[in-house]
C-alpha cells in the first residue's frame, strides 16, 4: 500500500508547475512526511502521558498541528472537507503562516539536539514548491494515509524513502552526492564493526545513509538494554551537512529509521579550522563519502595545513584530525587519489601513511555509483600507528555495473571474509610501505595476481590536475614576488 501511495504522490507533484525534478518530489514529500511523523510522535507521547495520569505539553500550538490544518476529522474519523483548507487558502496558510511559525522554533529551542531545533532548522531551509493548493490538498490526503505506528510500518516507509533518495541520486548530475550504494555502506560498517557506546560521525552526511546503516547494524544486536537503546538514540550518531536539501532528507531518513532527534547539524564542515579540534570533538568511528571535484575557496583552504582546492582532500584531512587515537575510519574517495602526482595528493598520502594505519584499500569497479562514472576506492584506516603494509582488494563482480546490474551484498561477501585475515587471493594482495617511492608515495592499484581493470584518466581528471598545478605555481610565484618586493 505504501509503495502505491508514494507513486501517487509523485504523480501529483509531477503535474504541479513548481516541481520539476526527482529532487523536488523528494523534498516536498519530506516536509509533509516530517509533519505527519511529528503528529504521530506527539500523539503517542500524549497517550503515554495520559496512561501515567500526566498532561502532555504539545510542541506545536493547536492551529499548526496536522489534525487542525492538514487533516481535520469528523466524529467518525473521516476527513472533514468542510474544515479542511484547499486551493489558494491552503497554499497561503502554508507559505505565510505555517512555514514562518515552524522556522521560528530554531530561535526558541533550548539546544541544537532537540526536536524543536530540528523543526526550526528544517523549515528555515526549505520552501513549499507546490504552487497549486489543490495539488497540495491531494498530496496531503495521501500522506495522511501513511501510518508510523509500528516498527514494521516504519521499516517499510524507510525502505521506500531510501528508494526515493536513490532515484533522486540517479536523476541528478552527481549521483553519488545523495546516494552511496547501500551494499557498499554495509560492507564498510561490517569491517569497522562499531560497538555500543562508540561515537560515529559523518562530516559530509548527505542523506545520512552511513548513519542509518550503522544504526541498523547496532540496533539489531541481540540483548540490548534500555540504556543501550537510549545511547543509540542520543549519544552515538553525529553528522554535518552543508546543503539544505540533503540536510532535510538526512533528518527525515534518520527519523524513519528510528532516531527521534538526529544529531545532524546544518553546517559547512570545512569552514572550521582543523587546528581548533579538541579531544572532546573527536570520534571513535568515521564513515563517509565526501563530495569530490569541488573547488573550495582560498579562505576555506586556509583551515588546513595541506592547501588544495579539491573538496575530498580537505575532508580527508578533517577526518584524520577528527578521529581519536585508536579510532577507525572508512572513507570513499576517487581512485586517482592513490596516484596523483600533485603536491597536495602526495602530501596527504604521506600524512595518512605516517599518522594512521591504512590497512585496507577496496578498489571498486566503474559503475559502482549509478549515475556517476568516476572510479572510487574505499580507504580503511586506524589512527595512531604508522602503516607498514596495505592490503588491497580489487572488487570484480564479473559483470558490467550499472542501473540494471547494481552492486549487491553478495558481491562484497568475499571481500568481508578475506579482509579479516588480509588473505591473498586472485583479487587481493599486500604491499609493503617500505617498498614505496618516498618521493611520491604512489599507491596505485596494480594487481600482481591477475588482469587489472584499466583505469584511464578522464579528460576532466587531467584538466583538474593541470588546473591544480597551475594554481600551485601561481601561489609560488606570488610568494616569490612578495619576497622580492
Amino acid at each position: 500500500m505504501f509503495e502505491q501511495t508514494f507513486k501517487n504522490i509523485d504523480d501529483i507533484l509531477h503535474k504541479d508547475a513548481g516541481c520539476t525534478s526527482e529532487m523536488d518530489y523528494t523534498e516536498q514529500s519530506s516536509w509533509l512526511l516530517f509533519l505527519k511523523y511529528l503528529d504521530a510522535l506527539e500523539g503517542d507521547k500524549a497517550s503515554e502521558a495520559a496512561l501515567e495520569g500526566k498532561r502532555y505539553s504539545f510542541i506545536l500550538d493547536e492551529a499548526y498541528r496536522w489534525e487542525a490544518w492538514a487533516a481535520p476529522k469528523t466524529a467518525d474519523g473521516k476527513l472533514n472537507h468542510n474544515a479542511a483548507l484547499t486551493g489558494d487558502d491552503l497554499r497561503d496558510f502554508v507559505n505565510l503562516k505555517l512555514f514562518p511559525y515552524l522556522a521560528g522554533f530554531k530561535q526558541r529551542a533550548s539546544g541544537p539536539n532537540t526536536i524543536e531545533y530540528k523543526i526550526g532548522e528544517v523549515f528555515g531551509e526549505i520552501k513549499n514548491k507546490v504552487q497549486s493548493g489543490y495539488n497540495l490538498r491531494d498530496v496531503i490526503e495521501l500522506v495522511d494515509e501513511l501510518r508510523f505506528g509500528s516498527q514494521t510500518e516504519k521499516h517499510e516507509l524507510s525502505h521506500l524513502y531510501e528508494a526515493k533518495i536513490k532515484n533522486m541520486g540517479n536523476a541528478g548530475r552527481n549521483g553519488g552526492e545523495y546516494y552511496t550504494p547501500r551494499p557498499l555502506i554495509r560492507a564498510m560498517v561490517k569491517v569497522l564493526d562499531p560497538k555500543i557506546g562508540e561515537r560515529i560521525y559523518d562530516g559530509a552526511c548527505g542523506s545520512a545513509g552511513f548513519l542509518c546503516e550503522a544504526f541498523d547494524y547496532l540496533s539489531s544486536r541481540p540483548g540490548l538494554t534500555t540504556a543501550d537503546l537510549k545511547t543509540l538514540q542520543t549519544r552515538t550518531f553525529y553528522g554535518k551537512e552543508k546543503k539544505s536539501l540533503a540536510y532535510v532528507i538526512a533528518i527525515m531518513n534518520m527519523i524513519l529509521h528510528g532516531i527521534e532527534a538526529p544529531n545532524v547539524i546544518h553546517a559547512n564542515t570545512l569552514a572550521d579550522n582543523i587546528s581548533d579540534i579538541q579531544d572532546r570533538d573527536r570520534y571513535d568511528v568515521i564513515l563517509a563519502n565526501p563530495p569530490f571535484g569541488g573547488k573550495e575557496r582560498k579562505e576555506v583552504q586556509q583551515n588546513f595545513p595541506i592547501k588544495t582546492g579539491e573538496t575530498a582532500f580537505l575532508f580527508l584531512q578533517h577526518f584524520i584530525k577528527t578521529l581519536r587515537a585508536g579510532g577507525r575510519a572508512a572513507i570513499v574517495i576517487k581512485n586517482t587519489f592513490l596516484s596523483n602526482t600533485d603536491n597536495a595528493s602526495t602530501s596527504i598520502r604521506k600524512l595518512l601513511l605516517e599518522s594512521c594505519n591504512l590497512h585496507t584499500v577496496l578498489d571498486c569497479p566503474g559503475g559502482t555509483f549509478q549515475g556517476a562514472g568516476v572510479k572510487t576506492v574505499v580507504l580503511f584506516f586506524e589512527k595512531g600507528t604508522t602503516t607498514r603494509k596495505v592490503w588491497f582488494y580489487q572488487l570484480n563482480p564479473g559483470r558490467n555495473m550499472g542501473k540494471t546490474n547494481a552492486l549487491n551484498d553478495n558481491d562484497l561477501a568475499e571481500f568481508i571474509t578475506l579482509q579479516k585475515t588480509f588473505a591473498d587471493s586472485p583479487q587481493s594482495w599486500s604491499v609493503d610501505v617500505a617498498s614505496l617511492n618516498t618521493a611520491t608515495y604512489d599507491l596505485s592499484v596494480k594487481n600482481p595476481n591477475g588482469v587489472n581493470e584499466v583505469a584511464y584518466r578522464t579528460p576532466k581528471d587531467i584538466l583538474d590536475e593541470i588546473a591544480a598545478l597551475d594554481a600551485e605555481s601561481a601561489e609560488v610565484l606570488a610568494t616569490i614576488r612578495e619576497l622580492v618586493s
